[in-house]
């Protein structure tokens, strides 16, 4: 008889292409790996692996025994998440985050996955859209967060929130009694957030279809680096209005009025349809909860001061 520690084995050194990675995927040593599937295969007196390669390379029957394996252990992740209480579900959660959701309410995110399933292990991962999608693609993501810039087949999205982008600059730098032209701001040095960004490309496209070129740009994949190289005085850029208000109102940066104005960035959350469980769906339910961009590095606790009113933490606190 077959154990799910064997086709975990199997799904892991097929997906990832080789038996040590599968290993360190499944925290274990080598020849552990390698010994559950030599059990695997007596148990069914069939070749799984062509030993002849180099690579892990599954024979036909280890082809439809991988079918067998998927199927099985999401059966089972469904039935263990399904009947198991929230406070007694063990398993890691790997989410995917921009810089923008790690600036202000994946800290909310965090506290209020610990409180439903305290014994779950949060693995954040920080990085841009591009780079995000490709590991929810590879299976090293649960889920990522991301703006709405992609339409990938086998991967569903949950719309979660929208952020107001207004254009910026260091006070004075840009001379205008009133909004702008597309083509007037172009004469400036545009700071873009690049095109493994999602706001980047989705900007990308708006800027192109509005028939302007502009004369000089400078691309930071960094929100953080593109808000001091803007306020340092290198340029004009996209930046998210409400959770920079304080700087705006601190004289550090100034809002830049065009016509037309930017569309507002749409946030979704994306999730590989066919691995959708109970818990990652009461994940996603708590990242729309808990989705709201207004302001830097909420936590709920502390977002209010001891008159009970919300207060706004400034951009270094």
């Amino acid at each position: 008889m077959f154990s799910f520690k064997q086709l975990e084995a199997l799904y892991w050194i097929a997906t990832l292409g080789g038996f040590a990675a599968a290993a360190r995927k499944l925290n274990t040593t080598q020849s552990a790996v390698s010994k559950r599937i030599k059990e695997l295969e007596a148990s069914f007196d069939t070749p799984l692996f062509d030993r002849d390669q180099r690579q892990a390379r599954l024979t036909e029957k280890g082809e439809e025994m991988l079918l067998i394996a998927r199927r099985l252990l999401e059966q089972r992740d469904v039935a263990v998440e399904q009947f198991s209480k929230p406070e007694v579900i063990e398993r890691r959660l790997r989410i995917g985050v921009t810089e923008l959701t790690a600036m202000t309410w994946l800290p909310r995110l965090v506290r209020r996955i610990h409180q439903h399933y305290p014994r779950v292990i949060i693995e954040p991962d920080v990085d841009l859209s591009v780079n995000l999608r490709d590991k929810l693609l590879n299976d090293d993501m649960d889920a990522i967060i991301v703006p709405d810039a992609f339409a990938e087949p086998g991967l569903s999205a949950l719309p979660l929130a929208s952020v107001k982008s207004v254009w910026m600059g260091k006070p004075g730098l840009v001379k205008n009694s009133g909004p702008l032209r597309m083509h007037e701001l172009a004469s400036q040095t545009i700071l873009t957030q690049g095109n493994k960004s999602g706001t980047g490309i989705i900007y990308d496209r708006w800027i192109k279809s509005q028939s302007i070129s502009p004369a000089n740009s400078l691309s930071c994949s960094s929100v953080v680096a593109l808000i001091g190289l803007t306020v340092s005085g290198m340029g004009v850029s996209y930046l998210p209005y409400n959770c920079l208000r304080s700087l705006i109102e601190n004289g550090a940066l100034e809002v830049i009025e065009t016509t037309p104005a930017l569309p507002e960035i749409s946030y979704v959350a994306l999730y590989r349809g066919e691995r959708k469980s109970s818990f990652i769906s009461s994940i996603l339910m708590l990242a729309q909860e808990c989705c709201e961009f207004s302001d830097l590095f909420q936590i709920e606790d502390l977002s209010r001061d001891g008159s009970g009113k919300k207060r706004r933490p400034s951009l270094f606190e």
